[in-house]
């Protein structure tokens, strides 16, 4: 088959690789019919990501259909149509009892194209197939479900669910890129006074207005901080949920909040940032970071297929599955381009 395939900082190609296995008896192996690259596949590739090793396949999110499982599973067989979590759950340790599957001790946790060969291919073989994939239902497209692998879950959990999003709140959701997006998405569902969007990309924040951004901010041209403070009367936001991974935006989160108020990290940071705690020690804030868990994907399946959320509007460029390359040129410039997500169909 051909993969993605990384092979150190800055370096990747599409190749022939053999065939997945069957590993172990929970195992399945799927057919990859659509997929798509993470802003996290980027980070992978600069570097800041190092326990990726070099040979990886690339790849977190897919959907497909199932060719072969193990004599150990039980509720999927061969033909079923599936979606491919960006999380795999062994089910039984302690943290999966719990729900937080992000965490899972036995094996399981965030391994597709990080710590094993992950989606990014013709084939995958995927570990805890019972708990690690949802079946798609009827009248669902490879394309909707593909948006529920990683960014709405991640967006819903790691932000409104972590930044207790509440009605009447006034959110500001730094970086417009597709876990911005979706955030804006899932925030929506518990009524929010204002949404607040800050990026630096035009094209990001047409998009965060469409999808239903209050107030959009080019922080090249205008202060967040003021225009926030004159939004709230002073106050500040109830919450703010920081989307990019950067120093200086996890900071303007911080210093956007209000007093008692809420912070939500989802971006992925690949350098230290300053935690100023002798500014924010006195304002009760809870300051939250999170790898998203995955546990609210039935939830948000249902949610779309009830025509609450409509995760394909983030989808903007097309290709075939062996047009990788292409693929990510387009998303790694999507300053230029304007991506959002990108989509690979066989």
């Amino acid at each position: 088959m051909h993969a993605m395939v990384f092979h150190g900082p800055g370096k990747s190609a599409w190749e022939q690789v053999p065939d997945p296995a069957l590993v172990e008896s929970t195992d399945a192996i799927v057919r990859v019919d659509a997929v798509t690259i993470c802003g996290t596949d980027l980070h992978i590739l600069k570097g800041d990501v190092p326990e990726v090793a070099s040979g990886r396949i690339l790849g977190h999110e897919a959907v497909g259909t199932v060719t072969e499982v193990g004599s150990g599973v039980h509720t999927l067989k061969s033909g079923d149509r599936v979606l491919t979590s960006c999380i795999s759950a062994c089910g039984v340790c302690r943290f999966c009892r719990e729900g937080a599957y992000g965490q899972c001790l036995g094996g399981g946790g965030w391994i597709l194209g990080h710590t094993i060969d992950g989606t990014q291919a013709e084939l995958v073989r995927v570990p805890f197939a019972d708990t690690s994939t949802h079946r798609i239902p009827d009248g669902l497209s490879d394309e909707q479900m593909l948006m529920l692998a990683d960014i709405l879950p991640t967006s819903y959990e790691v932000g409104v669910r972590n930044g207790r999003v509440r009605p009447g709140d006034v959110v500001v959701i730094i970086g417009a890129g597709p876990i911005g997006l979706a955030a804006i998405m899932t925030a929506r569902l518990y009524s929010p006074s204002k949404i607040i969007v800050v990026d630096v990309v035009e094209s990001r924040l047409v998009a965060a207005r469409q999808l239903g951004a209050d107030v959009v901010v080019d922080s090249r041209n205008a202060d967040v901080r003021v225009v926030v403070a004159e939004l709230t009367g002073g106050l500040g936001a109830d919450v703010t949920m920081e989307a990019v991974g950067r120093p200086e935006t996890f900071e303007l989160a911080v210093d956007l909040v209000r007093a008692g108020g809420h912070v939500a990290n989802i971006g992925v940071h690949g350098t230290p940032a300053m935690l100023h705690l002798e500014r924010i020690w006195i304002r009760n804030l809870t300051i939250t970071t999170g790898l998203v868990d995955t546990h609210s994907t039935p939830t948000l399946i249902e949610l779309v297929r009830g025509g609450r959320l409509q995760p394909s509007e983030i989808v903007t460029h097309r290709f075939g599955l062996d047009e990788f390359e292409l693929a990510y040129d387009v998303f790694s410039r999507s300053g230029e381009t304007g991506a959002l997500k990108v989509v690979l169909n066989r």
